[in-house]
């Protein structure tokens, strides 16, 4: 089995794009949802962009590479993998990013940090500020797709695969939810909110 297409065209084709009425991690609505899960689901294409992605900072001399769970431990794993180094992921423990099961970062070590979708960013800068703040240096900032209208994190430029317009609209000023569409909030059971 071969790679065949760009990432939209193989979200596209793995029923990754989502359609509907969405409450999005930042708390924003979306009539579109990208769930990379179901390309990444494959061991073909997940090795194939996680080794493109690594192109992205083979000179970086790069110790370890994280990701945010949940949408960033199978990509920051294929980074890791392609660059021959660590691969961790920080979980949500009581509202902020930590690191858990033993992983650990020591002081110096050059990191970098991948999401599967940047759509604030959010999740990445705490990540971030996670990785400075236990004296890990972080050297690069990479995802699948970006969706953030070309978002700086930490003075950086994510190093991406590809990029996607989606609008996001603030709850109140919601189209969705003006005509009374149901939302739902991503994840393993989408159920109606």
């Amino acid at each position: 089995m071969q790679v065949e297409g760009n990432i939209i065209s193989l979200l596209i084709k793995t029923e990754g794009l989502l359609n509907g009425h969405f409450l999005l991690s930042s708390g924003l609505h979306s009539g579109k949802y990208l769930q990379c899960a179901r390309i990444l689901q494959h061991p073909i294409y997940a090795t194939h962009f996680g080794a493109s992605l690594a192109q992205r900072f083979k000179n970086q001399k790069v110790d370890v590479v994280i990701g945010p769970a949940i949408g960033g431990i199978i990509i920051a794993y294929e980074v890791a993998r392609a660059l021959g180094v660590r691969a961790l992921f920080a979980e949500r423990q009581e509202g902020e990013m930590r690191l858990r099961r033993g992983f650990e970062i020591k002081k110096g070590e050059r990191v970098v940090v991948v999401e599967d979708v940047i759509t604030t960013g959010g999740s990445v800068s705490e990540v971030v500020r996670l990785v400075q703040g236990i004296g890990g240096e972080v050297v690069g900032i990479g995802a699948l797709l970006d969706r953030s209208d070309e978002i700086t994190i930490a003075g950086m430029k994510p190093a991406v695969l590809s990029t996607i317009k989606v609008e996001t609209y603030d709850p109140q000023n919601c189209p969705m939810c003006r005509d009374k569409i149901a939302l739902v909030k991503p994840g393993s059971k989408q159920q109606p909110l």
